[in-house]
């Protein structure tokens, strides 16, 4: 019994996290808010990273409350921009954590 506990568990967190980590750039009516980052930096899985996840998947989950909620086009915007700084929020809060620990947080551009 335990281990069919431990397997619903373990299927359950996979369910949650793996969205989360599969997610992009969302389009919207005012513009896409900061790509969702789908790797962690460094490829290190530290608690950084998961809390970087935690906040994505609790940023998603009240964007749909409140679209659920919306009663007009504002309460929608209203939802959206405040969806778009929480990730916002996140994505700084977790390269600031990495850049304290000395991973090297860097973007590459390809160019002419």
């Amino acid at each position: 019994m335990k281990i069919r506990k431990m397997i619903l568990t373990a299927t359950g967190a996979t369910m949650i996290i793996l969205p989360a980590i599969a997610a992009v750039a969302h389009p919207s009516n005012s513009g896409a808010h900061p790509e969702i980052l789908t790797h962690p930096i460094a490829d290190v899985q530290n608690n950084y990273w998961f809390d970087y996840l935690s906040d994505i998947r609790e940023a998603e989950h009240e964007l749909k409350k409140d679209l659920a909620r919306a009663t007009d086009e504002e309460d929608r915007r209203d939802a959206m921009e405040e969806y778009r700084n929480e990730i916002a929020d996140a994505n700084k809060d977790y390269r600031k954590e990495m850049r304290e620990k000395g991973y090297r947080v860097g973007r590459v551009t390809v160019g002419q």
